[in-house]
């Protein structure tokens, strides 16, 4: 998978597909023609994968990414025209599922991994931004341009400004405008600009790494950085610490990771047909 992934893959008709192989499952956007852009059959079924993935014990690591020539370039334009007749219990209910979708996203139980190329627009960023770590190729193009049409990065604001910081959300949320793969990794919203003959390899080499961690341990590295980001280091965050590892420790894969690397094993969860 050396090139954008290809637009056969949405022969099924579906608005996402799932692929699962060796632990991890691969989300693909696939409405290669309009770009991947958001409708509400998208959101819901995105909704409904992340989900099924959370619960799901074989998978390992889960890699987003776009069919066609782009990851996400945000709404829908039909979809856009017909919220414009929504009524405010509509917009509010319209507006929350896709506020569930990218928490839905963001606190997935494993490691996610976006692969970006091409556009990445308005929730294209917040898909990118919400999960864990961005690989993008140097030709992808990014922009938050919702204030161009009278609108607000809202529901992806939380996970924007997390990546990018204030001081950037106040210039490209108010500007709208477009910027590169370089200004991206700049900004912290992707973490590598990899050429897009070696992409999936890079993509590779994470998932490789991330496979050598205990599944239970990433979980509460992530429920770790949730809890401390951007609070002061209190009595009340020195104690939740504490309480955290103590707790850690004492839980089975706590035990057996502490046992394996004492004897100079492999842990189990490298050999899941022994646990």
């Amino acid at each position: 998978m050396a090139e954008p992934l290809p637009s056969e893959s949405g022969s099924s008709g579906a608005p996402c597909t799932l692929a699962v192989r060796d632990g991890v499952a691969t989300v693909t956007l696939n409405r290669p023609e309009i770009h991947n852009a958001f409708d509400e059959t998208l959101i819901a079924k995105l909704t409904q994968t992340f989900v099924a993935l959370d619960d799901d014990r074989n998978v390992r690591v889960v890699v987003l990414a776009g069919a066609g020539r782009s990851f996400c370039a945000g709404a829908d334009l039909n979809w856009m025209k017909r919220m414009a007749s929504f009524s405010d219990e509509e917009n509010l209910h319209d507006a929350t599922a896709l506020a569930a979708m990218l928490r839905a996203l963001h606190a997935l139980s494993k490691p996610t991994i976006a692969r970006v190329h091409g556009a990445a627009y308005g929730g294209g960023v917040g898909l990118i931004a919400a999960a864990d770590i961005a690989i993008a190729v140097p030709e992808a193009t990014f922009a938050l341009t919702e204030a161009k049409l009278g609108l607000i990065p809202a529901t992806i604001g939380p996970y924007v400004i997390e990546a990018i910081g204030a001081r950037q959300a106040r210039r490209y949320f108010l500007t709208a405008e477009r910027f590169g793969a370089a200004d991206a990794l700049r900004m912290g919203l992707v973490h590598e600009v990899v050429a897009l003959s070696q992409i999936d390899a890079r993509i590779a080499e994470f998932i490789a790494s991330l496979r050598t961690a205990g599944p239970s341990a990433q979980l509460e590295c992530k429920a770790l950085i949730r809890g401390v980001a951007h609070r002061p280091i209190d009595a009340d965050v020195i104690s939740g610490t504490a309480g955290h590892i103590a707790a850690v420790r004492a839980s089975a894969e706590g035990k057996e990771g502490v046992a394996a690397f004492l004897a100079k094993r492999r842990p189990a969860w490298l050999d899941p047909a022994k646990e």
